[in-house]
């Protein structure tokens, strides 16, 4: 039971954790091209500075913990149609008239960074770890189960065998 279960630890985990991470590395790579595709990069001009008070109840722009500043700003979309919206900057320049690098969408409206290639071959990375671990850990349980049910069953045979012998088992002249 021992040897069978190192052979899977040192071979099946891997080659699992391997298997998943190339799957999760195509699957991510070709969501980040589609998003690639559907984004845009786009110049704004920042029209003013987003109140602090606003930022506190608008759970859309999040300043504090990405080093971002929501600002509101205006721009032009491939198609010409101007747009204005409150979106968010890592630019440290946010003044009034500066000019701010922001993602949008194919029809102008803001959008999320698209997910670039080396972030997601760090998640498929990550995903293959993850399941190398989680089928050590199946494989360690089950062969703990194994070896305790087995246990299991030898006490039920030494049960059976001591059962076996009757209540006199050792005394002087009953034969056994």
């Amino acid at each position: 039971m021992a040897l069978v279960a190192l052979l899977l630890l040192v071979l099946a985990a891997p080659v699992l954790g391997w298997l998943c991470g190339q799957r999760v590395d195509d699957a991510l790579q070709e969501s980040a091209r589609a998003q690639h595709a559907a984004r845009q990069l786009t110049t704004a001009v920042v029209v003013r500075q987003v109140p602090a008070r606003q930022v506190a109840t608008d759970p859309e722009v999040s300043p504090g913990r990405t080093g971002r500043t929501p600002v509101v700003a205006r721009w032009h979309g491939a198609d010409g149609t101007a747009h204005s919206a409150t979106v968010t900057t890592a630019s440290r320049d946010t003044a009034d008239g500066a000019r701010v690098r922001i993602w949008t969408d194919l029809a102008g409206n803001p959008a999320p960074r698209p997910l670039d290639a080396p972030t997601a071959h760090t998640h498929a990375a990550l995903a293959g770890c993850g399941v190398a671990l989680l089928s050590v850990l199946v494989i360690e349980g089950g062969r703990r189960l194994i070896v305790w049910r087995m246990v299991q069953r030898r006490y039920e045979r030494l049960d059976r065998a001591w059962a076996g012998t009757g209540p006199d088992w050792g005394r002087t002249g009953t034969g056994s």
